[in-house]
Order: structure tokens, then C-alpha cells, then sequence
């Protein structure tokens, strides 16, 4: 049986449902957090390309600031989802740079936090031998969830 493109888990509806009453910027933390556990992916096997690096600094100034340049943050995440159509022959790596995209975009559109966290799960399932694929990705998704949840108490 083929994997699915993305990581799928049973934690992915109870995710969504808890992002829908999320504020925005607490999923721009939690985006930024997911794309960032994943990073390392890209980073080891592209240490020159900072694009998706830039991408969460760029979340994460927005979070700070509450500045929003849609010029800019339409740039540096598609720079960010490039970077990910540049990746040859690495689906962990792609993944991860997807996250980094998507958790810019959700300074524009909070949804696209979901879309971050999926793509990390996605980067860490792919990173693993795929006889231990599914419990990386049940791990990933936990922490994420639980995550959320303690950003959201904050």
C-alpha cells in the first residue's frame, strides 16, 4: 500500500476543531513551532538555503510586532515553498520546507497553520525508517496538539 502524500493521523480533526478557536497569533506561534521542529530536514541537506528559515523568523517578527506587509510576507514564504520545488529526491526535506511556508502564511490566513503542522508531521514521517513512519507521525501530531493546547491557556 502507498503512503498518503501527507501525514494523516487520528488527531487531525480534533487539530483542526481546536485551531477554529484559536486566535491568530497563538497560531502563528504554534505554526512557526511545527515548521521549526522540522527544519532541520531541510537545513542538514541545504545549509546554504536559508529560505525557509527566513520564512519562521518572519512568522515569529509578526507574532512580535503585529507588522504585516503583505508584499513581504507573499515573497518570503513563496520563496520558502520554491525552496521546496527545489528539493530533489527528499520528501523530508520538501515537507519541511512547505511548513515554513505555510506557517508565514498564516500571518495572512490562520488556517494555513494546520497546513504547517501537517507538512512537519509529514517532514518527521519521512525522515524515519517506514517500519517506525506511523508512530513518528501519532508522536508528531501529539506534541502538536498538546502544544496548541498549552498555547491556548496561555
Amino acid at each position: 500500500m502507498k503512503k498518503p502524500k501527507l501525514a494523516v493521523t487520528d488527531k487531525d480533526n480534533i487539530i483542526a476543531e481546536l485551531v477554529g478557536k484559536t486566535g491568530h497569533k497563538t497560531l502563528g506561534v504554534w505554526a512557526c513551532d511545527c515548521a521549526e521542529r522540522a527544519l532541520p530536514y531541510f537545513e542538514n541537506k541545504y545549509p546554504q538555503d536559508n529560505r525557509p528559515r527566513l520564512a519562521i523568523e518572519a512568522g515569529r517578527a509578526w507574532v512580535k510586532t503585529g507588522v504585516f506587509r503583505m508584499a513581504d510576507i507573499r515573497k518570503i514564504a513563496l520563496a520558502a515553498h520554491a525552496a521546496a520545488r527545489d528539493v530533489k529526491g527528499d520528501n523530508a526535506a520538501h515537507s519541511a520546507a512547505r511548513a515554513a511556508g505555510h506557517a508565514l502564511a498564516t500571518t495572512h490566513v490562520p488556517t494555513h497553520a494546520v497546513a504547517a503542522a501537517i507538512y512537519a508531521a509529514t517532514a518527521l514521517r519521512d525522515a524515519v525508517e517506514p517500519a517506525h513512519a506511523a508512530i513518528a507521525t501519532e508522536k508528531e501530531r501529539e506534541w502538536q496538539l498538546y502544544h496548541l493546547l498549552n498555547l491556548s491557556e496561555s
